[in-house]
């Protein structure tokens, strides 16, 4: 256990370096740089290629024309600066954002909100997550913290050498919906299920924590929302096991609303009640589990591009700059 330990924090030390270096290295560049890198990149798209963008751009930005910012709360690109003195700095939903702001004059102002979001805006707002709605909705979403949610594997596992099992490992805290599983499944045979953190109602929920790469010898993998969108899905989603999961009630930059339940993901009822039915069914029908997981991998592919998911970030906050009256 100690090994496994020390082996996670040497990666996240490595992966905590190169992603300070990188971010860090383009901070200090001048923006007139990065405007003209933005320019050209949306020159040369294609007209298809825009009319598909332009469609995400849609899904993100729905605020509507004459949106209001909430200008006591509002930044300029120009101010919109590192913030060395925050106690919190919430450094990676920063750099994410700022790297897509910066193209912008100066003089744009908007407004923003770092961490877990389940709700809407009264005014119009970048952000992670919202509640999914059909409607206008005053949060524009953007790419943010994008090194812990948008993480894509290449899984060579088959899916028919899984253990006939689901898995389920995360935190838990004051997040009904996952103690909701651990309460009604901590004991059943096809459910390897727990919450890595200490501080559990039941010490029968305590489990150890199990890396990504052994929680892919389970067929299913349990993507339960937590106080958004459930971190877990991108990757889940690229691998050869099947997510299973309620239909999701918030969305992030992945677009959860557009995902086809037993189409992308096996769907399963909000009290979890027909879970074991639903295992039992795709365990006894694998070909029905292996088109979920190929419809899934043709979703995510969607997503696996970064330059082209930057320049897509970039045209949703023009869109929101110009919806807000600040661009032409």
């Amino acid at each position: 256990m100690r090994i496994r330990t020390d082996f996670r924090s040497l990666i996240k030390g490595y992966q905590r370096i190169s992603f300070f270096t990188g971010n860090f290295s383009r901070y200090f560049m001048p923006d007139a740089l990065f405007r003209a890198i933005y320019r050209f990149d949306v020159n040369r798209l294609s007209s298809k290629e825009l009319e598909a963008i332009d469609r995400r751009v849609d899904y993100y930005a729905r605020c509507g024309e004459g949106a209001k910012i909430n200008e006591s709360e509002a930044v300029s690109v120009g101010d919109f600066h590192f913030p060395w003195k925050a106690k919190h700095k919430l450094t990676t939903y920063f750099f994410d954002l700022y790297e897509c702001v910066r193209c912008f004059p100066d003089r744009c102002r908007f407004t923003y909100k770092f961490g877990d979001v389940d709700w809407d805006f009264p005014t119009v707002t970048f952000a992670k997550a919202r509640p999914i709605t059909n409607g206008k909705s005053n949060t524009v979403l953007m790419p943010l913290n994008k090194v812990r949610h948008f993480r894509f594997i290449t899984d060579t596992r088959r899916f028919r050498d899984k253990k006939d099992m689901m898995i389920f490992r995360n935190v838990v805290r004051c997040q009904p919906q996952r103690s909701l599983m651990l309460e009604k499944y901590i004991d059943h045979p096809m459910c390897d299920i727990g919450q890595i953190n200490k501080d559990a109602a039941d010490p029968r929920f305590i489990k150890p924590y199990v890396p990504m790469e052994e929680q892919l010898d389970y067929k299913f993998i349990a993507s339960i929302e937590g106080h958004d969108v459930a971190t877990n899905l991108k990757w889940v989603m690229s691998s050869n096991s099947v997510a299973v999961m309620p239909r999701p009630r918030i969305e992030s930059w992945f677009m959860e609303g557009k995902l086809i339940p037993d189409y992308h993901y096996i769907e399963i009822k909000p009290d979890y009640s027909d879970l074991i039915e639903k295992l039992e069914y795709y365990i006894a029908h694998p070909e029905k589990a292996e088109a979920i997981i190929e419809h899934a991998h043709a979703y995510v592919d969607e997503f696996r591009d970064r330059e082209r998911e930057l320049l897509i970030a970039r045209l949703t906050a023009a869109r929101y700059f110009r919806l807000t009256g600040q661009l032409h």
